[in-house]
């Protein structure tokens, strides 16, 4: 068999293992098996330090930007994300670079051999899901390719996710809100119950305040646990709008003539462990000061801890840290419009996603290509955005979890805003562009897939 179908046979069989949303709880949350499977592997996860990311949003931004940082401290760097774009080697990573088709092919059998073994003799009930089954791969490689430390991003909760089998040198949680509930609670108390999971007897949590009853949940936890509380300081821009210098130095501006645009970038001055630098990052809006602070208050605790970070290395790391798909610009060109793509799933990330079109495009007419998951609060988000728009053209990605355009159309109808709808995300990228012209701006959100599959149709690499 060749490598290619090697790797589109690994590849296939874990998507026929369905989305774990789609299991029960009870097959979704058991540790037990888990820790199981990675006995028989001779423990990965226990030959691989950690860091260990959780929390409703933020948490891949973080983690992507404290691994940047890592890596620009000349450490073996391993980031474990979900979900991914558009390939799903994008979820695990050894110093920026996701895991090759070769070695997936090569670690997803080594772990689906383990498990069938272990199905026939009796010690595991039932075959790992699909989250599962990534999760020890990804303990696998990293293990097997000598990874210093690697940033691990929980994937739904945190007592009882598949990454929850690790030994943090830092749990790290970030802003907590609803999702998921039929999963992890109906109240903001229950879900941060579920994310003050991660927290150990002892260990080190950084946080930052947040929702009152995140914080109890939180806050009780850690005095429980007797663990260290870190509480990161995100960048406070200026109140004025004159004077807002964060904001504006990510205005997109036309670049000069016969030249390529910059990637916009927020910057501003902060303190690390003594020292002033310079934060320059493209993780745009508001909302991304706190992922930020959150991921230095974290590479400020592994310093502590005996890890070669410095300043000039937190610097670096944030300036090239690369995140795609979060509030990322890519200006117009070609008589094409110019595009922004962010994963704003919930409503918490539509208010963040609102806020920074607000201000960075206040003036500018918006159409919108929204898609989403149908487990999602639809019509929340909908009128949360849909209202900035001059037109939104509804769609879904190639995934069985997609909410129908119908579905949208009925989640939408107390939205005044024009909804038209395109039956994939490629003609809905046509559509959009066409009614945006060259002066306009074509804003592609909702779902991760969507968004991935339209950087697709745009041509853009994510």
């Amino acid at each position: 068999m060749t490598e290619l179908m090697s790797y589109q046979n690994a590849i296939a069989r874990m998507y026929a293992l369905g989305h774990e949303l789609t299991q029960t709880p009870s097959l979704k949350f058991d540790l037990a098996n888990m820790k199981v499977l990675l006995g028989e592997l001779d423990h990965p996860e226990l030959r691989v330090s950690g860091v260990l990311i959780a929390g409703t949003n933020g948490k891949g931004s973080t983690a992507a930007t404290l691994a940047s940082i890592l890596k620009a401290s000349g450490l073996r760097t391993g980031l474990y994300t979900s979900p991914h774009l558009v390939e799903i080697n994008e979820r695990i990573r050894i110093n920026g670079q996701p895991i090759s088709d070769r070695d997936f092919a090569l670690y997803h059998d080594v772990v689906e051999r383990t498990c069938e073994r272990l199905i026939s003799e009796g010690q595991l009930p039932w075959h790992p899901s699909f989250f599962e089954m990534l999760t020890a791969i990804a303990f696998e490689y990293f293990a097997q390719n000598k990874v210093e430390i690697a940033v691990l991003e929980v994937g739904m909760g945190g007592r009882l996710d598949a990454t929850n089998v690790i030994h943090p040198l830092v749990s790290v949680i970030t802003d907590i809100s609803l999702d998921h509930q039929n999963f992890l609670g109906d109240t903001i108390a229950e879900i941060a119950g579920e994310k003050a999971g991660i927290i150990r007897h002892g260990g080190t949590v950084v946080t930052l305040p947040q929702h009152p009853q995140a914080n109890d949940v939180i806050g009780n936890k850690i005095l429980e646990l007797g663990a260290k509380a870190v509480s990161a300081v995100p960048y406070v821009p200026p109140v004025s709008p004159g004077s807002d210098e964060y904001f504006k130095s990510f205005s997109p501006e036309p670049p000069p003539e016969g030249k390529s645009s910059p990637v916009p970038r927020s910057r501003y001055r902060v303190e690390v462990m003594g020292k002033q630098i310079q934060v320059a990052t493209a993780l745009i809006g508001r909302h991304q000061l706190r992922n930020v602070a959150l991921a230095i208050a974290a590479a400020e605790e592994l310093a502590k801890q005996g890890y070669a970070v410095t300043p000039e290395a937190i610097e670096r790391g944030i300036a090239e840290t690369n995140w795609p798909g979060r509030f990322q610009v890519f200006p117009a060109r070609n008589g094409a419009p110019e595009y922004v793509f962010d994963v704003a799933h919930n409503p918490a990330g539509a208010w963040a996603l609102r806020s920074t079109l607000s201000t960075c495009y206040a003036d500018r007419r918006l159409v919108f290509v929204f898609g989403a998951m149908r487990d999602k609060a639809v019509g929340e988000i909908a009128e949360i955005l849909f209202p900035l728009a001059e037109a939104v053209i509804a769609t879904r990605a190639n995934n069985p979890r997609s909410a129908t355009v119908e579905e949208i159309r009925q989640a939408s109808v107390r939205v005044s805003t024009d909804i038209e709808h395109s039956a994939d995300v490629a003609a809905a990228m046509v559509r959009a562009s066409t009614l945006a012209g060259s002066s306009g701006i074509v804003v592609v959100t909702g779902s991760i897939y969507v968004v991935g599959e339209a950087m697709l149709a745009a041509g853009i690499r994510a």
